[in-house]
């Protein structure tokens, strides 16, 4: 049980969280990269949750404990979600709301509609939602050996502008980086339209049964256009897309009132 909540010092209140789990690389590569910048709090499942999206756990107890504890970082894990990570982070732990919110980083891209199924995009939507500027972090290689630096830069620029200016309400930004040498820069773009096929390899188990196994690749339907995630990146960009949690047309669409008419 938490006795005592964190509260905000002379420095930023940073919350980290991802969805390949607390000892993954990735978050203690973001964690090393956030704290010049502020207090760095990590509350991460203590397993992989990747493809959880905004999943939350109700039909069991939610625990969590400290394992770090020094100055000017501490970290916890917990046997939920990325988005159980975030709201118990901000109902349990915290006294003060925090200044950012960062998930990631990944290990695989969130590019095009992988950011429907995304554990680590779905804790930016949680913190869209609570009114934090949140920004979530992919490194686009599933090396085990991914050289997670090529990140650092991008984070560091990013993180601080959105300390320092916020983001637009309602708006939070989906960050994929090409795994190379040298990255051209960051580009603002949207994400590519196109869907994932194959998506399930069929096998037998060792006593003849069947099962299958989630592989599949990502189809880009628009392969010419470039103004999107996969463009970018693909000329060694990192790419920066705004996303939002709302799915609803916020307009009515004259579309839908059309087909809607007799």
């Amino acid at each position: 049980m938490v006795t005592e909540k964190i509260t905000r010092g002379e420095r930023p209140l940073i919350l980290v969280t991802n969805d390949d789990g607390i000892n993954a690389r990735g978050i203690q590569s973001l964690a090393e990269f956030l704290m010049p910048m502020g207090d760095v709090v990590v509350v991460a499942p203590d397993g992989a949750r990747s493809g959880q999206s905004a999943a939350i756990t109700v039909n069991v107890p939610l625990r969590m404990a400290m394992v770090e504890n020094r100055e000017g970082y501490k970290a916890f894990k917990t046997t939920g979600t990325p988005v159980d990570c975030i709201k118990l982070a901000l109902n349990v732990l915290f006294a003060d709301r925090p200044d950012l919110i960062v998930s990631g980083i990944n290990h695989g891209s969130n590019s095009g509609v992988s950011v429907i199924y995304s554990g680590t995009m779905g804790a930016v939507f949680e913190g869209i939602v609570q009114g934090i500027p949140s920004i979530g972090f992919s490194l686009c290689s599933f090396d085990a050996n991914a050289d997670f630096s090529i990140c650092r830069s991008v984070v560091e620029q990013l993180c601080a502008r959105a300390i320092e200016k916020g983001l637009p309400r309602d708006m939070g930004l989906n960050v994929n980086i090409p795994p190379v040498e040298q990255l051209a820069g960051m580009k603002v773009c949207r994400a590519a339209r196109g869907r994932w096929t194959a998506e399930y390899d069929s096998r037998i188990d060792p006593i003849g049964r069947p099962y299958y196994w989630l592989t599949g690749y990502f189809d880009n339907a628009e392969p010419d256009a470039t103004d999107t995630d996969e463009y970018v990146m693909a000329q060694n960009y990192a790419s920066i897309v705004p996303v939002t949690p709302e799915r609803s047309l916020t307009e009515i669409d004259a579309r839908v009132v059309e087909w809607m008419k007799d």
